[in-house]
């Protein structure tokens, strides 16, 4: 059986509607180990020592407060799939298309969904998931004194997962911030949200791993925990022992759906550096070097003359790009990137995205039989989709696209080289037909790789465009009546 990873908001379909700053550092909870009872004096065997488990009361009671529960409410399409088959330049397909009913294919549904957050400002900022208001219309916080209020999104980045909100309140408690890098492996853990909407729920349990990959989070080195996280826990806190937030709960591994043993954790750190940059510039910058990598293996360390299997085989250097420019070769391997050891191809993604564009960084690479520094300009991942919901902006906008540039391990996955996939459709373009996760491949038949270009193509235009699409192994021609 195939095992998934999930995030963890709950969403429900309903016609209806119906169906989620640093304070002071608290004292480490103490474990105290129960006195051993003397030897026996008859079998001279000693009574085992046993220590108690660690009380998590009081990091709950002083930072519970900070634990926020979240609801979303938004609408969802359904696909036409009862809809007579007409041509869309029939008066009749519009007809059709708008007045079938809720809940019917072709309409709309109403959604909820609830997950979690926590507050890191008195002010009301709001750290959570970028998953868990995912098409969100309307966001309600909900505190534990039962005060409720309606945020607004001050951001989203999609990449690692992390959204920041914000309510109009003030004087409000706030969680502890601590560093992910001082936790370790098999450390004691705990977790607050709200599984399955039981609102404020606790769990607790170990650390089990740092620094995993999952499948399509390049920029994410997970925590993994086995502490119980479920539907719900989705944007919820991982605290420590000292009562520190070193995490933001994010996706389970299952074969159900349901908790099954495997946690994983956004670190906070990296969090932080997002929402930051979302709080007072309104998107996020990252760099990048115009590469596409694959690992390396025994065998092809060994073909390579290399001593062990470590470091990012260069396969592919786009034109034009800042690599490319630094000479940076197909068949190169990087092993450091302005000195960070790399060691798997995700992990120079990290180090990459974290520089400031325009900076200059070191490669170390590997090149027939030996190592050779270059020094390369780091350039910058456009993407106009990673700060930006369905704003009335975008929806007014005469397009209607969110967009992002295609992700070089996923042109591999699909056979793509090349195009914008669509983070969001509004307006013109969801009147058309496209949706998210669309690969747009052309514009009246000229290739686009980066979102200026769409946008240009667009300023150009009087009433239409021809968006040539890429939507799973199938390319189509997609016409645009333009806003």
């Amino acid at each position: 059986m195939q095992v998934k990873t999930f995030r963890l908001s709950i969403i429900a379909l309903a016609i209806a509607g119906v169906v989620g700053g640093v304070n002071a550092n608290i004292d480490t909870p103490a474990i105290q180990p129960v006195p051993p009872t003397p030897i026996n004096a008859m079998s001279g065997a000693p009574t085992p020592v046993v220590a108690a488990l660690p009380d998590f009361s009081s990091i709950v009671s002083k930072y519970g407060p900070a634990v926020v529960n979240i609801t979303v409410s938004g609408h969802t399409k359904v696909a036409m799939t009862d809809m007579p088959q007409l041509d869309p330049r029939d008066p009749m397909f519009e007809f059709f298309r708008r007045f079938q009913a809720p809940g019917q294919p072709g309409g709309e549904m109403p959604t909820r969904g609830m997950g979690s957050g926590f507050i890191i400002s008195p002010e009301g900022v709001i750290i959570t998931n970028a998953h868990v208001i995912d098409g969100a219309t309307e966001v309600t916080v909900k505190l534990t004194d039962k005060r409720e209020f309606n945020a607004k999104v001050v951001g989203v980045d999609k990449p690692t997962d992390t959204a920041v909100l914000k309510i109009d309140a003030k004087n409000l408690p706030t969680v502890n911030l601590g560093d992910p890098s001082k936790t370790g492996v098999g450390e004691w853990v705990l977790a607050i949200g709200a599984p399955f909407g039981f609102e404020n729920s606790v769990t607790a349990g170990i650390v089990s791993g740092k620094s995993r990959t999952l499948p399509d989070e390049g920029f994410v080195p997970f925590i993994q925990t086995d502490v119980a996280v479920n539907p719900g826990n989705s944007g919820g806190p991982l605290f420590n022992m000292k009562g520190e937030v070193i995490g933001i709960n994010s996706q389970i591994y299952s074969h159900t759906g349901g908790y099954q043993g495997l946690s994983f954790a956004i670190p906070i750190d990296v969090a932080l550096k997002v929402g930051n940059q979302l709080l007072h510039e309104g998107k996020v910058s990252r760099g990048r070097i115009g590469v596409s990598v694959q690992p390396i293996n025994q065998a092809l360390a060994e073909s390579f003359g290399m001593a062990q299997s470590a470091g990012a085989l260069v396969d592919f250097v786009p034109e034009g790009g800042p690599a490319a420019k630094a000479g940076v070769r197909p068949g190169d391997i990087i092993l450091k990137f302005d000195g960070h050891p790399i060691i798997e191809p995700s992990e120079l993604a990290r180090y990459v995205s974290d520089l400031k564009p325009g900076s200059e960084a070191k490669l170390t690479l590997w090149r027939e039989g030996g190592e050779k520094d270059i020094i390369v300009r780091v350039g910058v991942i456009e993407d106009v989709a990673q700060a930006t919901e369905v704003t009335p902006e975008l929806a007014k906008s005469r397009l209607g696209l969110a967009v992002r540039p295609l992700l070089p391990q996923e042109g591999r996955q699909s056979d793509v080289n090349g195009g914008l996939v669509v983070e969001r459709s509004t307006g013109a373009a969801a009147r058309a037909g496209i949706q998210t996760g669309d690969v747009v491949l052309a514009v009246n038949g000229h290739p686009v790789t980066e979102p200026g270009q769409l946008r240009d193509f667009v300023a150009k235009a009087d009433k239409r465009l021809a968006l040539l699409v890429q939507r799973g192994n199938n390319r189509l021609f997609v016409p645009v009546e333009l806003g």
